[in-house]
């Protein structure tokens, strides 16, 4: 019977795989299905290569995690620096349609208008099944304007890896911290193609959501998924409304709080609830929402002009900002790095408690990705002992209940 590698198959069983396709882009034998909620999960259609295996061993995010590189400032919660930043898309309808800011659109489309790239390779809504998302190559703007915005739902878009590298040209890669991390330690293994990429870059994630979280927002819309002719999830604003345009032309919408805060955020996988790097701390650039603070001491969601959260990675990666602020494609402004938790409190709190839910998995006997490299005792030592305490019970208990 056609099997899985060994590390694949301890990496699905184990619920830590993210999705991310990297080995069925690397092996023609391995194809992504969707599992009862849809997630993407690797199958077997033909014996696998001989290397498979080690290859995923070495790059697999599901069996082991990107550690951080060097930079001049390294935060245990925000990862490495060259600068830290706020900032915005100058064009206005990238800053509009985008999710927040507009600035790893506006980053893109600045390499590919300058030559230094010939095409971005990202995840979009699917243009033949709109409530799903799939693989897009943009070489235009108008390309990179129609798939600017969040995709709230599984993709994989590494799953064509291989044969995207057959291909010439220099590539801009677009992706989850999870997928920029199984990238860069693919070209680790793979170095001859490290050139090909002109950038990596990433963003702050929450998490990915089951293709379940999807249909219950077009549920809650009432209407029907055949009636759907183009979804998105956010954006034409800050932060925008999870939108379904109908084949009528009509609209219907639910607000952020309601799609991600209501539905999408309780539908997220496993692998996700033990990331250890959701701020895409290996990409070149990182983008997040800058949000506004509430009264409450959260973020507020009111309706407002976009602004990104923009964390310069690595050389590469800060000259590419500097390059773009040069020709005016972006506008920025410092930031204090102590200002960032309160943009994104969760996230702060969930690099705290990593190391108390990596605690529950060992002691109900699970599979955990090897995580070096990512100031994880330093995190831990920034909270409390109880909250730490809570967090390894709270996961204990549901992993023992089945509710993963």
């Amino acid at each position: 019977m056609t099997e899985l590698p060994p590390v694949l198959r301890k990496v699905v069983a184990g619920e830590t795989c993210a999705g991310c396709g990297l080995c069925a882009g690397v092996d023609p034998g391995i194809a992504m299905a969707r599992d009862a909620r849809g997630f993407l999960r690797p199958r077997a259609t033909a014996a696998p290569a001989p290397e498979t295996d080690a290859l995923m061993a070495a790059a697999c995010p599901g069996a082991r995690v990107a550690p951080w590189g060097e930079a001049p400032a390294v935060d245990p919660l925000w990862g490495p620096y060259h600068r830290c930043l706020t900032g915005f898309a100058t064009d206005r309808e990238i800053r509009h349609t985008a999710s927040s800011g507009g600035v790893l659109s506006a980053l893109a489309l600045h390499l590919l208008e300058t030559g230094a790239a010939d095409r971005v390779l990202h995840a979009a809504m699917d243009p033949k099944q709109p409530l799903l998302t799939a693989i897009a190559r943009s070489t235009s703007r108008n390309d990179v304007v129609r798939a600017a915005g969040s995709r709230y739902a599984p993709a994989a878009p590494l799953a064509e890896l291989e044969a995207e590298l057959a291909r010439p040209g220099r590539i801009v890669f677009i992706g989850k911290p999870c997928d920029a991390g199984a990238l860069r330690l693919y070209l680790s293994v793979r170095p001859e193609h490290r050139d090909r990429f002109a950038a990596i870059l990433s963003f702050f994630c929450a998490g990915t959501p089951s293709q379940l979280g999807t249909d219950r927002i077009i549920e809650r819309l009432g209407v029907a998924p055949r009636q759907v002719a183009a979804f998105r999830y956010r954006g034409d604003g800050w932060p925008g409304y999870a939108t379904a345009v109908l084949a009528d032309g009509t609209s219907r919408r639910l607000s952020y709080a309601e799609s991600w805060g209501g539905i999408l955020s309780k539908e997220v996988q496993f692998r996700c609830k033990i990331c250890p790097d959701a701020v895409g701390g290996v990409a070149d650039v990182a983008a997040a929402d800058a949000w506004y603070g509430g009264e409450t001491g959260y973020p507020s969601f009111d309706e407002a002009e976009g602004r990104s959260l923009i964390l310069t990675r690595t050389a590469r990666g800060d000259r590419l900002v500097a390059e773009a602020e040069a020709a005016g494609v972006l506008a920025t402004s410092p930031l204090d790095p102590g200002e960032i938790e309160k943009m994104q409190p969760s996230q702060a709190r969930r690099k705290r408690h990593l190391s108390a839910r990596m605690a529950a998995v060992r002691l109900t006997g699970g599979f955990a990705p090897h995580m070096a490299g990512l100031r994880l005792a330093e995190a831990a030592a920034d909270e409390r002992l109880l909250p730490r305490l809570k967090a390894t019970a709270g996961l204990v208990r549901r992993i023992l209940q089945g509710r993963r």
